[in-house]
């Protein structure tokens, strides 16, 4: 995206740093549970609490969790990783300082392929990934004079995944999310639930001129919980960045807020540095080494991956790479998809069946591929009438809205609606000889060279059979006919 200021042409230059919560049962040191929603302080162990003595274990099951994840992104998996200290003082954070990981993280430089218009794509380099835990929750909102701290979230293990300054719009900071969204979820190693919190996104934006190649001074807008909020907060700072700059004001880097109700970033505080947090190795965690034969066989356990099943996609169902990308974007889609493509002949059908229709049906009810009230098995039940010329691709259409609205499959529809598709050609003939005969002055003017009236014929039949006739045969029988 490149904005037109006063003084020239200024491109925006974009990091992400994403906070993904493990999924895990219990937190990154101690066994407390890590589930979402728990009553205010039910779920906090005296590590979590920061109660003297008490000392952090590591919960390998997540390490094993950030493995998967630095191999679905294409990064290193180091074999040796440290936990630090990053010391700073807050109300929910009762130890004084936050287990994390800086010199030394556990994966580090990976890639990652977004998904852009016309079937286009773009690598954006993944710096790290980290293991950190969670601060807990201040809530002001309980009492007019009071805030309380629910230490639920103190401790849940997330995993820090910083991209390269690679992306150059708020498009490509949509399709980045996604794209890391839907890995995370094919992995199984976060839900991406951003409503829940389990995914939270830093933008750290900067603007510089056209052809300058040295970064501009960046701010980070901090804790953006939605990806079109994330699209928004980058339009908008960068554009305020450019008119900054332009009326010869300079940027201070700070951290700034994504206000959602005015649509605008403001300043929350001035940008800490590293020093600012004195790291230093964690004295009662030894350092994190890795056996290269479990990371192997961590490797060997990976599902599919979005990018090698759209391209599967592509390839033996002979789609187009903007049809695969959408049936990939969710693996539950994707399974879908491939139920009713099963065995089929023309699974073209099947993907404009379960984009179009389907997809169309799900938005209007508000509802994902996993509530569908039309099954996998259903919708290719009724692909098979079509193929068979039980019905035709109209009656279908009919056919699915009622599937839509009773859960119903198609042949049981089909059977009680009386919906069989007309084949016989003489009722055919019948049709058709009955239109020309009530419309013999179009007849005349098709005859004549006004050939587009076709269409029309094909409607009339089509209209006068309840939409019944098998088209193919009408267009057939109806082109011989008018021809005289």
């Amino acid at each position: 995206m490149i904005i037109e200021g006063k003084t020239g042409s200024w491109e925006i230059v974009v990091g992400l740093e994403v906070h993904a919560q493990v999924v895990s049962q219990s937190k990154l040191f101690s066994g407390a549970s890590a589930t979402y929603g728990g009553e205010p302080n039910a779920q906090v162990s005296l590590v979590d609490a920061a109660f003297p003595g008490m000392l952090p274990v590591i919960n390998g099951y997540v390490v094993e969790q950030a493995i998967k994840t630095g191999l679905g992104i294409e990064a290193t998996v180091n074999e040796v990783s440290v936990f630090d200290r990053k010391n700073y003082f807050y109300a929910d954070l009762p130890q004084g300082y936050q287990i994390s990981q800086y010199t030394r993280p556990i994966v580090s430089g990976g890639r990652l392929v977004i998904d852009l218009p016309g079937d286009t794509t773009k690598t954006i380099g993944v710096t790290r990934l980290h293991l950190e835990q969670d601060a807990g929750k201040s809530m002001h909102d309980q009492s007019p004079t009071k805030s309380y701290i629910d230490l639920n979230r103190s401790g849940v293990a997330l995993m820090e995944i910083v991209s390269e300054p690679d992306i150059r719009s708020p498009e490509e900071a949509g399709a980045y999310l996604k794209k890391l969204r839907a890995i995370l979820r094919y992995l199984g190693t976060c839900d991406g639930n951003m409503e829940e919190g389990s995914m939270r996104c830093d933008a750290n934006v900067s603007v510089r001129k056209v052809g300058v190649t040295e970064f501009g001074t960046r701010n980070e807008i901090k804790n953006v919980n939605s990806i079109r909020h994330v699209m928004q907060a980058i339009e908008y700072e960068a554009n305020r960045q450019v008119e900054a700059l332009e009326a010869g004001e300079s940027i201070r880097q700070e951290t700034r807020l994504w206000d959602v109700a005015r649509g605008v970033t403001r300043s929350m505080r001035s940008k800490e540095h590293a020093h600012d947090y004195r790291y230093f190795p964690d004295p009662d965690l030894l350092p994190l080494i890795l056996d290269p034969k479990a990371i192997a066989r961590i490797k060997a356990s990976m599902p599919e991956l979005p990018d090698a099943k759209k391209a599967r996609f592509v390839d033996a169902y002979k789609l187009s790479p903007y049809d695969a990308g959408v049936l990939v974007a969710e693996q539950e889609q994707a399974d879908f998809f491939e139920t009713v493509a099963k065995g089929r002949k023309d699974p073209k059908l099947a993907a404009n069946w379960v984009i179009v229709e389907l997809f169309g049906a799900l938005n209007k009810k508000g509802v994902d591929v996993t509530n569908s009230p039309v099954g996998a098995k259903n919708l290719a039940g009724l692909l098979d009438l079509i193929e068979n010329e039980t019905i035709s691709g109209r009656i279908a259409k009919d056919v699915f809205q009622f599937m839509v609205e009773t859960g119903k499959d198609a042949a049981s529809i089909v059977a009680e609606k009386g919906l069989v598709q007309v084949t016989d050609t003489g009722a055919i003939d019948a049709a058709i000889a009955k239109v020309m005969a009530e419309n013999a002055a179009k007849v005349d003017e098709y005859r004549a060279g006004k050939t587009t009236l076709f269409g029309w014929f094909v409607g009339q039949v089509m209209k006068g059979t309840g939409g019944k006739a098998n088209p193919a045969k009408v267009n057939e029988i109806l082109k011989a006919k008018l021809s005289g």
